[in-house]
């Protein structure tokens, strides 16, 4: 592919966008992390953390997607970045009083995740339409790549900041970060692309999107791939600050460098498949999401850090291919009418990350992070073994809907 798909200004303001909001994700991520562990050193604590973060999605990522048919896109973007941008500089103003408690913490993920989940159904969706379904995978190849990008500078810039000024300074950063996001939302296209008759309600849009996926056994193998990859996969990455700081014995920034390993690969991965001609995206789905466990599990298990460097930078590879195809192929093979309202589908999916985080935080206090991280990599990848016939379609070459 190459970088024609770029001339777009809305794609640029878009990519932007999401830039932002990830890097202060992952700057946030990891400072709340650190911090939670110092006050409380418990590993359930910072998995209910990211638990908080994800819960929002399983929660109303459907309603979102069967709300965004109705709205103009433009103007919930930029709602969902003036709430993201209020909610950080509250964290700010209360870090710099030496008020912040571990609950503000909380809150603030489960606000900034309510925001994270409009994400897909909304952001995603101005993408496709900004570029076309054609150019899909190549936009969110860059997109995603730029994501990468900023998990290579989110925990960096974070184990900085903490190792000589405070967590305070990483949430001033970031309402700066916001700030930026929020003027380039605001310069995006409007514009209402709703193609549903005006007497259709919410709750009939999502019961029919329900009753069309039964019928189609590829995107219903996306999805059951998703639930997999976010209930046994996404949770270790909460693992990393903690493993870091108590088996590597790591300070702050090097933690920070640690896990912006993970972005490093992303980023490569990312950078490749924008310029790849493969076609064969089910596959390179589920591939992605095997090499993500199998990688996670080695992390779990490397007695050096320079080893579990190594075994993030394959583990980024193999969230991007996951990240990129899953949205792919959501897109591209359905239904212009079902897209926006399959995204929020999509959300909900995601939204089963708390399952895992709390499954994962339980084992942690029972067993050791390590042994905890590398059990539940395993399970995820047992349980793709065992459910290989709800997502064997997924693999099989499909025929793809233009719009």
């Amino acid at each position: 592919m190459s970088t024609a798909v770029l001339s777009s200004p809305d794609l640029r303001r878009l990519l932007v966008v999401g830039f932002v909001a990830s890097t202060v994700r992952w700057l946030e991520m990891l400072a709340a992390a650190l911090f939670a562990y110092r006050v409380t050193e418990s590993a359930f604590v910072v998995a209910m953390l990211g638990m908080l973060r994800l819960l929002p999605m399983g929660l109303f990522g459907a309603f979102i997607g069967g709300a965004a048919d109705r709205f103009a896109l433009r103007s919930v973007l930029v709602l969902m970045v003036a709430c993201s941008t209020l909610g950080t500089l509250l964290l700010a103003v209360l870090a710099s009083l030496d008020a912040l408690a571990v609950w503000h913490l909380g809150v603030a993920a489960f606000v900034n995740g309510v925001c994270w989940a409009a994400d897909n159904p909304v952001r995603r969706m101005m993408i496709g339409i900004a570029v076309g379904a054609e150019r899909m995978r190549s936009a969110l190849s860059y997109d995603v790549a730029s994501n990468n990008v900023s998990r290579i500078l989110g925990p960096m810039l974070a184990g900085l900041l903490l190792s000589h000024y405070g967590v305070a300074s990483v949430f001033w950063l970031s309402a700066v970060l916001f700030a930026l996001g929020l003027v380039a939302a605001l310069q995006t296209s409007q514009g209402k692309v709703s193609i549903l008759p005006n007497h259709t309600n919410l709750v009939t849009s999502i019961t029919e999107v329900l009753v069309w996926l039964r019928g189609d056994p590829r995107l219903l193998g996306v999805l059951v791939i998703t639930v997999i990859f976010n209930v046994f996969g996404w949770p270790c990455t909460s693992m990393v600050p903690v493993i870091g700081t108590d088996f590597f014995r790591l300070s702050p920034r090097d933690v920070g460098l640690l896990a912006s390993c993970e972005g490093v690969g992303g980023l490569v991965g990312a950078l490749l498949l924008a310029r790849s001609a493969a076609t064969a995206y089910g596959r390179i789905y589920v591939g992605a999401v095997t090499t993500y466990f199998v990688t996670m599990a080695a992390f779990a298990c490397a007695p050096l850090a320079q080893w579990a460097a190594v075994a993030l930078l394959l583990n980024g590879a193999g969230a991007v291919g996951f990240s990129v195809m899953q949205a792919t192929l959501i897109y591209r093979d359905s239904p212009v009418e079902m897209r926006a309202r399959l995204l929020g589908v999509l959300t909900v999916c995601i939204g089963t990350g708390p399952i895992g985080f709390t499954y994962l935080g339980l084992l942690a206090e029972a067993l050791t992070p390590r042994v905890a991280t590398a059990a539940l990599a395993a399970q995820g990848a047992l349980a793709l073994l065992l459910t290989w016939r709800y997502w064997a379609p997924v693999v099989r070459p499909a025929p793809f809907r233009s719009g």
